[in-house]
């Protein structure tokens, strides 16, 4: 039975297209499909010229849809991992806010070193393609003088991140310091002061007073060495800062915006002294409490103080400061670690110092800052 021609012709044709739209070529699948097409008489086979064989091109090759499959997934491995992105908002006007400056910084041994920075969109949005693998990292967010800083310990999602900053302004405002503690620690040689100044800020502005200083303090004559500051945000980590010099005789200022929510600044300088001795201080930074503890086996007389008690854990004394200038009389050495001195019958406080500079990282801890907390729940039972 002999095959119209039309009929051999079109079983060629399907047979061509199938096998030139087939992603790879091979020679299986050529003799596959030429197996199966219809059987040709030699009369009408000779009509037909058969395209020859060749191999895929790599273009085609890599059009394959299993190849773009497995070459997207080799990109994606190459891209950072855990890339940092997410919006700043202005807490002050509610609106997200654009044009702020964002740094990611990765915290090493020798300090915070910086990856990359880059500018909010008008949306207020952010991205910063760098990864946040191998130890803390820090967000750290400029706007109007001030800059806010996020730690992102390992493992925390770097991704979607809500960063709030706020306007900055010379007025105070709702800003009070809600508590001030002075810590008196008499040697044999040398008297060891240190203030705590607990800030609250309840409104929606950042308390930005560099040329004032927003916090103003007196030191004695006879003061030795430099004055150490450590400033701590809210939520944040504990910082140092400079104690500058002003126009006025032995005050001295330091700059430290208060965000809202509640700060703390740490100064501890220390003065010549020998037992007994007076020491007088005046207080410039007005206060809704002042405390004063004195170790235990101190003795303590003084003008413009009031006695509160003990400290349960360290036996310290505690006073009341009623006045803005004060003196008390010493007799006697110690130190607010403990009445103790036996070593192993001291109470674990952890003294270390600590801080997040700008070259610097290291974990802070103040005995005096952690008594202080327990002398006002202490004067809190009391009231």
């Amino acid at each position: 039975m002999k095959i119209p021609l039309k009929v051999v012709k079109t079983a060629f044709s399907r047979a061509n297209s199938q096998r030139d739209s087939s992603p790879v070529l091979s020679p299986s699948r050529v003799n596959s499909s030429r197996d199966n097409s219809p059987v040709l008489s030699p009369a009408n086979a000779s009509s037909y010229q058969r395209k020859p064989y060749r191999a895929a091109t790599v273009r085609e090759r890599l059009l394959q849809p299993s190849s773009a499959i497995r070459i997207l997934s080799l990109l994606c491995l190459t891209l950072p991992l855990f890339a940092v992105d997410g919006i700043v908002t202005n807490q002050t006007t509610g609106k997200p806010q654009p044009q702020a400056t964002v740094t990611l910084y990765k915290v090493t041994k020798d300090g915070p070193e910086s990856l990359e920075s880059v500018k909010t969109d008008a949306a207020g949005k952010f991205k910063i393609d760098q990864p946040t693998t191998g130890g803390p990292h820090l967000v750290q967010t400029a706007f109007d003088g001030v800059v806010y800083n996020k730690m992102l310990p390992p493992g925390m999602p770097s991704s979607g991140l809500a960063l709030d900053v706020f306007n900055g302004t010379k007025q105070r405002g709702s800003v009070k310091v809600v508590q001030h503690m002075v810590l008196l620690e008499p040697s044999a040689t040398e008297l060891s002061v240190r203030e705590s100044y607990f800030y609250k800020n309840d409104g929606k502005t950042t308390w930005n007073d560099a040329e004032r200083g927003n916090l103003r303090f007196e030191i004695p004559a006879g003061t030795r060495g430099n004055v150490e500051v450590n400033a701590t945000a809210p939520q944040g980590l504990p910082i140092r800062r400079a104690a500058e010099k002003t126009n006025e005789p032995g005050v001295m200022k330091v700059d430290f915006p208060i965000k809202p929510g509640e700060s703390r600044i740490d100064i501890s300088y220390k003065i010549e002294f020998k037992s007994p001795g007076k020491f007088a201080g005046h207080i410039l930074e007005k206060s809704e409490s002042t405390m004063m503890a004195i170790p235990a086996g101190v003795e303590v007389k003084g003008e413009g103080i009031e006695t509160r008690g003990q400290e349960p854990t360290t036996q310290a004394s505690i006073f009341s400061i009623t006045a803005d200038k004060y003196s008390v009389d010493l007799n006697g050495t110690g130190d607010l670690q403990g009445a103790s001195t036996n070593q192993e019958d001291r109470p674990e406080i952890e003294t270390s110092p600590a801080r997040i500079t700008e070259r610097k990282y290291y974990v802070f801890g103040l005995a005096g800052a952690i008594l202080a907390l327990s002398f006002v729940r202490l004067l809190q039972k009391k009231a």
